[in-house]
């Protein structure tokens, strides 16, 4: 996981004010940027491209004009008709970027507030408080300053949820979509609720309840099992445990010896055709080809009575010898 610092970019707590102000010159920054590209076929191909449904957000719109304006800049380094509106838009969009950063980590007391009552097992708090950062950022993203809330009442939600979904992906083995994550959490909530009320309920009545089929809650409830090494995994008069399918990897595997040997066995015909006779002892030395000890430049030196750098070179020598040798097999 990626460590965002803190420490050198933090921002006081904002007033409500100053939180829709700090996000109308967000938008105007992203205007900027917008008219600086507008109108050029680079950035076009991008903007005016039909958005899928799930990029039919403020979230969407932004990411799509953060692609327009990098593949300007780029294009821009080989165009030069781009460069200033290129220049223009990088400009616009670092100052954005700068203050939508401001905003998000305005609300950093919510990411560690969360990341104490979520903190357990299967993630510690300082990770916790990383994966806040990420959903403050996603919330200065999507945050509109025209509408009737603040900034911290609404990134609350976002960092919360960025921090279920990683304790959810980081605490199963096999990691589940966000839609099945989703769905298992309300699963999971749906038997709380009947259990408070004392109510008697059934696999069915847990599915009508989240609006799935009861095949699926019953898949998505057995993932959170754990199964035992010492569990029988197979029928009869004498099961066998899970344990005793496991491979053990300091065994010997006769088949991986067996192609080991092959192999230097060709090694060692095209030492012999390529390489001289102290060719041939520099690299078995160096890489252990007999006895499987490998050895540095010095001690092969020592061996040989010659220098560090002179054992260098006539390594040099064979690796290049062997490398043409094998380019001349492939050309025939």
């Amino acid at each position: 996981m990626s460590f965002i610092d803190t420490r050198k970019r933090t921002s006081e707590r904002l007033t409500a004010d100053q939180e829709k102000d700090l996000a109308r010159k967000i938008r105007a920054a992203e205007e900027r940027a917008r008219a600086a590209i507008e109108g050029l076929d680079v950035a076009m191909a991008i903007l005016s491209k039909r958005p899928d449904r799930a990029e039919r957000t403020r979230a969407g719109a932004v990411d799509r004009l953060e692609q327009a304006v990098e593949s300007v800049w780029k294009s821009s380094k080989e165009r030069p008709d781009l460069k200033e509106a290129g220049r223009r838009a990088k400009g616009a969009w670092a100052e954005a970027e700068a203050l939508r950063w401001t905003l998000a980590m305005s609300g950093r007391r919510i990411a560690h507030g969360e990341a104490r009552k979520l903190a357990g097992p299967f993630m510690d708090e300082e990770d916790l408080v990383q994966e806040g950062y990420i959903g403050l950022l996603r919330a200065a993203k999507r945050f509109d300053p025209d509408r009737d809330i603040r900034f911290s009442t609404y990134a609350r939600w976002w960092v919360r949820a960025q921090m279920t979904r990683a304790i959810d992906h980081t605490g199963r083995p096999v990691r589940l979509p966000g839609c099945a994550v989703e769905q298992t959490r309300n699963l999971r909530k749906a038997i709380k609720r009947f259990e408070a009320s004392g109510l008697q309920y059934g696999l069915s009545d847990l599915a009508d309840e989240v609006g799935i089929d009861k095949e699926r809650a019953e898949l998505l409830l057995s993932q959170g099992s754990t199964i035992s090494l010492e569990q029988p995994v197979d029928d009869g008069p004498r099961p066998r445990s899970l344990e005793r399918f496991l491979s053990d990897e300091d065994a010997i595997r006769p088949d991986a010896d067996a192609i080991q040997s092959q192999e230097l066995g060709r090694m060692q015909e095209a030492f012999d055709m390529v390489l001289t006779e102290r060719h041939r002892f520099v690299l078995t030395r160096r890489y252990g080809l007999r006895d499987g000890e490998f050895r540095t430049l010095s001690e092969v030196g020592k061996e040989m009575g010659l220098s560090r750098e002179r054992v260098r070179q006539i390594e040099r020598e064979a690796l290049i010898r062997l490398r043409e040798q094998s380019q001349i097999r492939e050309a025939m």
